[in-house]
């Protein structure tokens, strides 16, 4: 499954978006299919399945592996944004309620009457065989985050075979625990999969660390044998609504409907064919060809909306549960103080026009970020405060904040005239005599994101900031601009931008404790802010459900980085006549919502 939290150019997702975005050439096949019964569903490109274990692994972390496992073996509760809000989708979990204490401290979940295709009932035995793995194996596990679960975990106690009992180490947001900790756990088969090696008797093996060490190495070493995923008797005890029929090493997936499924979201279409493609160019030419009736075309090719619609297609962006910005390093020897005074801030996001950069850059595939939390999907989660956008663009009300604050336009670019601390002068730390200039280190590659950087110094200099742009591969903008302190010789950037395909994406519930916090893991400007840090920490540990929204307000007035328009995760071509759901923006696909109108 995918990781709760990651920069959207390191993950499948943003792998598929950069190479529609680039475009390369290859090969890549597909049959047309004229069965209303069945579906071809172009993968992104370069972007092979090879895992069917729904616990990832380090090698196994991205989107369509997740999407297929999630499709055999039901989360036990499943967010997504297929509704069109991310919201728990009750219709494709196995548990039906989680009530939580009223300290906080601890949960009780209901499983529904489920069963698994060979007929045995799902069990509170099943949750505890996948606590039990991954609590001994949790190195292995890809969404492992230290102090997260099941660290946070201190005891699962089985009620009965429908109810069980989570305790904690303290009291959590049930917001933060419902969606980011316990949609992450996945009921697993104990009666089929309960073994310390493939020719041994299913036991408790489980229930002792070194037995659960043996049965993870177990099925593990299965996983690793994509050939025999359609023969292997493991993988036939499923809980979802399809089932592998065929998955070869070249990534073609054919799932077929689990006709023992009982649970909310029934197949409408027997068969799914999972169409690789080694290059975006063959995806793309397979759109053109009508050979699938779901794939992905260039933010480019909207120009050419109506070539796709002539031929059957309806072209339907894909927002992302994501937001793209740029960091300030506050630690710059010499830009530091100025990035540190909030009016220096303001002023250069007052100079971003990210409505007119969504429009005509993204050519309107892309949305206004104001603050920490997405803004392309509905949610309970952005403040009033973020929505209404504290900074509205202009630049001649940021040119008069700061000459206001004792600069000065010489040849211009803005300079510090008045330097001192008070109130209309610019600011602790701000040398007389500097200059308002800055560098971004931004990812090559995008014709997308170098129309924007240009777009976005012209912008500045219209407030007298000076704005240079160097490019890089996203690698060497990631090592080039790290978190550091003012005496190290590589703290020497000034702003950072790798958010092609979206800067960050989120879980279901957007905390920013790895972004916004002090020393947090993803925090590459140093941002520092005790107010913030204390409404992070409320976001995860609160029972207060508006701690997510205090928390909203206050990061998108303070402006740790310069807030950028948020790109779409992907641009699809969907057959007219496939419809029963939405794009989900956490990046997975539901084949069960899928249906063809009659």
């Amino acid at each position: 499954m995918t990781k709760p939290r990651r920069w959207a150019l390191l993950t499948g997702a943003a792998i598929a978006v950069s190479a529609l975005l680039a475009g390369c050439s290859g090969g890549g096949t597909a049959a047309t299919n004229t069965n209303s019964d069945e579906i071809n569903y172009a993968l992104p490109a370069n972007f092979t399945p090879n895992w069917i274990l729904p616990i990832g692994t380090a090698a196994h972390l991205n989107t369509n592996n997740g999407s297929i496992a999630q499709s055999l073996y039901e989360p036990l509760i499943a967010y997504d944004g297929s509704t069109g809000k991310i919201a728990w989708n009750k219709k494709g979990s196995v548990a039906t309620a989680a009530d939580f204490a009223s300290d906080g401290k601890s949960v009780t979940v209901t499983l529904g009457d489920r069963h698994w295709s060979d007929g045995k009932p799902i069990t509170s035995r099943d949750v505890e065989f996948w606590f039990n793995l991954i609590k001994a194996n949790k190195a292995q596990w890809g969404s492992y985050s230290e102090g997260k679960v099941p660290d946070n975990w201190t005891s699962f106690k089985a009620d009965d075979d429908t109810h069980f009992t989570i305790t904690f180490d303290k009291a959590y947001n049930s917001d933060w625990m419902l969606a980011n900790q316990l949609s992450l756990v996945v009921p697993l088969p104990q009666h089929a999969w309960d073994k310390t090696s493939a020719s041994a008797s299913v036991s408790d093996a489980d229930r002792t660390t070194d037995g659960a060490k043996a049965v993870w190495k177990t099925i593990n070493t299965a996983a690793g044998k994509i050939a025999d995923y359609d023969s292997d008797p493991l993988w036939k005890t499923i809980s979802g609504p399809y089932g592998v029929k065929s998955f070869t090493t070249a990534g073609k997936v054919q799932l077929v409907a689990n006709s023992k499924y009982d649970g909310g979201q029934k197949a409408q279409i027997t068969t799914v064919n999972l169409l690789p493609f080694t290059t975006a160019d063959a995806e793309a030419n397979a759109v053109r060809s009508g050979e699938v009736d779901y794939g992905y075309i260039q933010a480019t090719d909207l120009d050419q909306k109506d070539s796709f619609t002539s031929k059957g297609y309806d072209v339907k962006p894909w927002t992302g549960w994501a937001i793209t910005y740029m960091p300030y390093n506050f630690n710059n020897p010499t830009m530091g103080a100025v990035f540190k005074q909030d009016y220096a801030r303001q002023a250069v996001q007052m100079s971003i026009d990210q409505k007119s950069l969504s429009k005509v850059v993204f050519n309107g595939t892309a949305t206004p970020t104001y603050g920490p939390v997405p803004q392309a999907q509905e949610s309970d989660y952005v403040s009033s405060a973020q929505k209404d956008n504290p900074y509205p663009f202009s630049t001649s009300k940021a040119k008069a904040l700061l000459t206001s604050h004792g600069w000065t336009e010489q040849g211009g670019t803005m300079v510090c005239s008045d330097a001192g601390s008070g109130a209309s002068q610019c600011g602790e730390g701000v040398a007389a005599g500097t200059k308002f200039t800055m560098q971004v280190l931004s990812q090559s590659g995008s014709s997308v994101t170098d129309n924007m950087m240009s777009a976005i110094q012209s912008s500045l200099a219209k407030t007298g900031i000076g704005f240079t742009i160097k490019t890089a591969p996203v690698s060497s903008v990631l090592s080039q601009t790290p978190t550091c302190t003012s005496d190290e010789d590589s703290c020497d950037w000034d702003l950072s931008f790798f958010g092609t395909a979206g800067s960050w994406y989120f879980p279901a519930y957007p905390t920013g404790e790895a972004l916004f916090s002090t020393g947090g893991s993803a925090n590459f400007g140093s941002y520092s802010n005790k107010q913030v840090d204390d409404l992070v920490n409320a976001t995860t540990t609160s029972t207060d459900s508006s701690a997510v929204q205090d928390y909203s307000a206050a990061v998108a007035k303070d402006l740790p980085v310069i807030w950028l328009p948020s790109p779409d995760y992907q641009i699809s071509v969907v057959k007219q006549g496939l419809t029963g759901f939405d794009q989900d923006s956490l990046a997975n696909f539901h084949p069960a919502q899928w249906k063809w109108s009659k």
